[in-house]
Order: C-alpha cells, then structure tokens, then sequence
C-alpha cells in the first residue's frame, strides 16, 4: 500500500503489457482454431495463401481489387469451379491457370469472380440527362452510346429505351454498344427475359410499350420488346485489355458503379482512354459513388456523377462524324 508511486505505474504497465501478450497469443489461437474448423466443414483446403493468389490474379486480369473481407466470397464462387475441373485443391487450381495463359478456364474463373448488380432505370436521374441530351441533338446522323458495363442487360435496355422515349419513335437514330467481361452475364443480356419482380419499378405504361408478358412456359417472365433489343449490340471487352477496337465518335459512355473496384491509377488510364472515344460535346455517366476528379485534364464535372469531355481530349473525327477504328494501348 506505501510502496512509490512510480513503482505502481511501473508495475501496473509490465502488467498490462503481459495481458496484451497473452490476449494477442489467444486471439491467434482462436483465430487458428476457427481457420481448422473453417476448413473442416468446407469441402476445399483453402487458406491465406491461396485468397492472396486469388487477388493477384484477379486483379491482374480484371482491375479488381478485393477486399480481405471477401475471402469466404471467393471460396463459396470458386468451389464450383474446382468441382467442374476436377481438381481436390485451391493450390492445384490455380497452378493450372498460371501455367497455362489460354486456358479456357480463365474465363470461368474471372466470370466468377465478377459481381453483377443492376437494374432498370438504376439511378434514374442519368436517364432523364440522357433524354434531354438526345433531344438536343441532330436527327439526321446516327447517334452512338456505350455502356461499358452491361451485365445482364437492364442498363443498355433502359439506354435503348430512353432513346425511343427522347425521338417518339421505335426505331431513333440510335445504336448502343453494351460490353462486359463477364460472358455468362452477357448470354443472358441478349435473350432479353426477366422476372416480372425484376421490372415492378417500371410504370405500366412503359412496361406495356417495351415489353411482353410470358405466357405458357413463360408465365412469370417479361421479355423487353424486339424493336428494343434491335437498338443494342452485345459484345465481351474487358476494360482491362491492352487494346479496345472501337471507333471514336460515341456521344456517351455509361461507365457506372464498375471504377470502384479499381484502383485509382487504373480509374485513370481508363478514364484517359475514355476521353479520345468521345465526341466534343460527349457525356461520361458515373456511379453515385465515384469521383473522377483524378482526371480533370480530359473530363469536367457537369453536376450529379456526369462529366463533359474536355475538348482538346475528344474524338478527333472527320467532317461525317466518322473516324477510323482505333487500338487504344494503355
């Protein structure tokens, strides 16, 4: 009770610091512990090593870069593809893959790993921009737009829709590139068919305009209308290749909610290949939850995640409006 106070501080620190050590010592034994039983119940060894190996290659291919938090994701995405190869091991997996760059199992592997949340008429203010832009713009010369994240389709289908809404027509002068790197996604984009509780944010009278109700063995589905579909090209493009064959000249480019699974310095040469593909007064439709502020030398900020290509950055086309097709290298 008498002893100095500079001793109790002393040994009131040597204590907690012990406590800390062994707290930390049974945190790891805990951890190890559930990493065993984790294993134990999954059908797969899989453990760090392999999840870090996963997000290298996928990062390395795709841009995409994962989050620690998604490892039991990872897990439960993969598992069916070593089942569907054969394989008994994380480890043997992915040794196939890097040993051999064609083979066909990258695309399953990267399909998988691709998350794919849409809708139609998602952040619903693009499209009323999208209409009034169309409207200002000359019926006489095809206009061209790009959705460069399709996935299943309701995106470039809303686009496609917007188009018919802005020129009160079924046929606009309108043609839309809808592009992913997901190929299952894009299967499913070119059928044209959803759940009816895929499309019960649409008024009636546009469902009624642009879609068809199923019958028969279709009860339950709604397919959007021929007239729809004829307007948007589907096509595989991963934002990450070292080249892209399209023709400059689109008058915007729908690129939402997809930069935020790259890095910063990826966003950027994306966003600098994006500007040379715009004409002058072209727009870049962003995600609610991105900023490109990054890239203020090729794009301003018009207001609500939509930005204008800057003019010395833009399409450089001919007087028809039209360029050659272009390989832009990263």
């Amino acid at each position: 009770m008498n002893r100095p106070p500079a001793k109790f501080e002393f040994s009131r620190t040597r204590y907690g610091t012990d406590a800390v050590a062994e707290a930390k010592q049974a945190a790891a034994a805990v951890n190890l512990s559930l990493q065993s039983d984790d294993n134990a119940e999954r059908e797969f060894e899989f453990n760090d090593k392999d999840f870090s190996r996963v997000r290298a290659l996928i990062l390395k291919i795709a841009g995409i870069s994962l989050a620690p938090s998604k490892q039991s994701m990872v897990y439960s995405r993969l598992a069916r593809r070593l089942r569907a190869c054969k394989h008994n091991r994380f480890s043997s997996y992915l040794d196939a893959l890097e040993h051999n760059s064609s083979n066909p199992e990258w695309e399953h592997f990267t399909n998988s790993l691709t998350t794919n949340l849409t809708s139609f008429y998602r952040e619903a203010h693009h499209f009323e921009i999208l209409k009034k832009q169309l409207q200002s713009m000359s019926r006489n010369s095809r206009i061209e737009l790009w959705c460069s994240a399709a996935s299943t389709g309701e995106e470039p289908y809303t686009m496609a829709i917007t188009a018919m809404e802005a020129f009160n027509s079924m046929n606009p002068p309108v043609r839309i590139l809808a592009t992913d790197i997901d190929t299952k996604v894009l299967e499913h984009a070119r059928k044209g068919v959803y759940r009816l509780d895929q499309v019960e944010k649409i008024p009636e009278d546009v469902l009624r305009k642009y879609f068809i109700k199923g019958k028969g063995e279709s009860e339950g589905m709604i397919h959007v209308r021929p007239e729809v579909q004829a307007l948007v090209s589907f096509r595989k493009l991963n934002l990450m290749e070292n080249a892209w064959s399209l023709r400059p000249g689109f008058d915007a480019i729908f690129c939402r909610n997809v930069m935020i699974y790259f890095e910063k310095d990826v966003q950027l040469q994306i966003l600098k290949r994006f500007a040379p593909l715009l004409n002058t007064n072209g727009l870049l439709y962003a995600g609610h939850s991105e900023n490109f502020a990054m890239a203020r030398d090729y794009f301003s900020l018009r207001g609500k995640t939509v930005y204008t290509v800057n003019a010395d950055k833009a399409a450089k086309t001919g007087a028809d409006g039209e360029g050659p097709v272009r390989k832009f290298s990263a």
